[in-house]
């Protein structure tokens, strides 16, 4: 993944890709924005990061604006925050976060489509039963769900207070 530097703050950059992977590891909601005909949108999505190959996967409708946004332009940037909360007396805010920009599109090919629904519930889900039970599904099930995949190609990471 080639990172991205903004300059106007180099004291807050992070660098470190474990810095920045570790941020999209314990995040649960990637803010996605999209754009079609010079119209914006954006959306917030529960997500499961593949570090391996640097991708997210989410679980969506079958129909819906995301979609028809993604069929017209499916460059995408999105953001992942880790909130430290507000510091009293100092006027400041703690944070983290990673801002990326990549291309977001449904999986089509059903191997992939269990991968990223097994990389999804093991990123959100704490409880081993409930992961077995929601993966022990059969090919039609996972034929008529929609799962989209953002393959990152761009990424800076930024903390503060």
């Amino acid at each position: 993944m080639k990172q991205y530097h903004l300059h106007n703050r180099p004291n807050r950059e992070l660098t470190d890709k474990s810095d920045i992977d570790r941020i999209l590891r314990e995040g649960k909601f990637a803010v996605i924005s999209m754009c079609r005909d010079n119209e914006p949108y954006i959306v917030t999505l529960s997500y499961g990061y593949d570090s391996d190959n640097e991708i997210l996967y989410f679980h969506c409708a079958k129909k819906g604006l995301k979609l028809e946004f993604l069929n017209s332009n499916k460059n995408v940037c999105a953001t992942v925050i880790k909130d430290k909360g507000y510091v009293t007396g100092e006027c400041g805010h703690e944070y983290e976060s990673v801002v990326f920009w990549g291309n977001m599109s449904p999986v089509n090919d059903l191997q992939e489509k269990k991968q990223g629904m097994t990389i999804l519930l093991n990123h959100l889900e704490e409880k081993e039963s409930i992961i077995e039970e929601k993966l022990l599904k059969s090919d039609e099930f996972y034929s008529k769900m929609e799962i989209l995949k953002l393959k990152i190609e761009q990424i800076h990471g930024k903390s503060g207070r």
